[in-house]
């Protein structure tokens, strides 16, 4: 006789049913009957017969493998080579800067901090500040013109960049210094008509000839720089400040000229580089800075011209490694609005070093990190193998 449910012979449906007592139709008879107890799944190892289901399974033991393979660097001979190369000829110029008694370093260290030495350095510093701190405003005035729609303002600023840019900054300074041969007499007034006059030596002094010399140079080759930096800027920055209503000179104040900034600062702290140094030319108009105090003691102390010239040397480096660090903290804040996490600090990228030494010390191969992608590509590999393995985990 059949089954009239399932069209089988009777009996053929508890065979089908097996252990578990569910027919060919899906029912669980053990669970329809009240109070028949649940027969437990025998386990048994499965054979993967879909090749989808072999291709995750030899997945998951690649992922396993490469977590247990060790992470080798890539090899560079040359560039050791090259390295070793390099370091043993400046060992080697270093070993000449301590053999070499003509540096004569005795005689460093005494006129290092000297007074006059300290005097000329503090000229240095005021002059420098001074002209920096003018060329950059001026700079912006002069970019400003450049880059107005009046003929007049454009033409003006242009032949302003062309004659200082062009005539060196020796010449401007001795003109400056002669200018009271020129003009014994400077005044505003009325063209052909009265004016107000003073006498030019008592307005111009030694500092404010240099000053007004390093100034006038600076403020062409800053101002290129700014309109440089301002012509950076995304057009649509310009419309949006524009559709927000907002006046011009509080577009460029407030919206263009940050994001300008970020262009503008490394060429004009390289350019006020080039004015720390370019003010040693000072010495040419009586202005005794760290190079006029150094020449004035060479001319009088002939055995220590070395040593004198080591000192400015060193005052120099020091000087523009202390504008360097000033710049790598502006740079590091005028980029604020542009990357999503700011760079690290000097002190910053030590303390991770030491932190990563630290996890290379304990015994963990790949330090930390390597221990964190571990256990990322684990977690990976135990989620099945539904689960998408992306090798930058592993």
């Amino acid at each position: 006789m059949t089954d009239t449910r399932t069209g089988l012979p009777r009996g053929a449906t508890s065979a089908v049913a097996g252990t578990d007592g569910v027919d060919a139709t899906g029912v669980d008879h053990a669970a329809g009957t009240p109070g028949a107890p649940r027969a437990s799944r025998p386990t048994v190892a499965t054979v993967a017969t879909d090749p989808a289901d072999a291709t995750d399974t030899s997945v998951d033991a690649a992922g396993r493998a490469a977590l247990d393979r060790p992470v080798l660097p890539q090899r560079h001979p040359l560039r050791w080579i090259a390295a070793a190369v390099v370091l043993v000829v400046l060992l080697n110029f270093v070993e000449t800067l301590f053999t070499n008694e003509s540096w004569g370093w005795p005689a460093v260290g005494k006129w290092l901090f000297s007074p006059a030495i300290l005097t000329g350095l503090q000229l240095t510093l005021l002059a420098t500040a001074l002209s920096a701190v003018i060329s950059f405003t001026g700079g912006i005035v002069v970019a400003i013109a450049r880059l107005s729609r009046n003929p007049v303002l454009s033409g003006l600023a242009w032949g302003y960049v062309w004659l200082f840019r062009s005539v060196p900054l020796i010449l401007v300074l001795v003109f400056l210094y002669n200018l009271g041969s020129l003009y014994p007499t400077i005044g505003i007034g009325i063209p052909f008509g009265p004016q107000v006059e003073v006498t030019t030596a008592n307005v111009l002094g030694d500092l404010a000839i240099g000053v007004i010399g390093l100034s006038l140079s600076e403020i062409a080759y800053a101002s290129e720089i700014v309109r440089a930096g301002v012509l950076a800027v995304d057009h649509g920055q310009h419309e949006a400040a524009q559709a927000l209503g907002l006046p011009r000179r509080r577009q460029f104040v407030r919206v263009i000229l940050p994001q300008a900034l970020r262009s503008i600062v490394p060429a004009f702290v390289n350019q006020v580089v080039g004015l720390l140094k370019a003010s040693s030319l000072l010495f040419y108009v009586s202005l005794l800075d760290l190079f006029g105090v150094v020449q004035n003691l060479s001319s009088t102390y002939p055995t220590d011209i070395i040593p004198l010239l080591v000192v400015a040397t060193l005052w120099y480096l020091a000087l523009t490694s202390a504008v360097s660090v000033v710049q790598y903290y502006v740079e590091r804040w005028t980029a604020r609005g542009s990357v999503r996490a700011l760079p690290p600090t000097p002190f910053q990228r030590v303390r991770a070093a030491v932190r990563r030494g630290s996890g290379r010390g304990s015994g963990r191969p790949g330090g930390p990190d390597r221990a964190r992608q571990a256990a990322s590509g684990a977690r990976v590999v135990a989620s099945g193998p539904a689960s998408t393995i992306d090798d930058r985990t592993i």
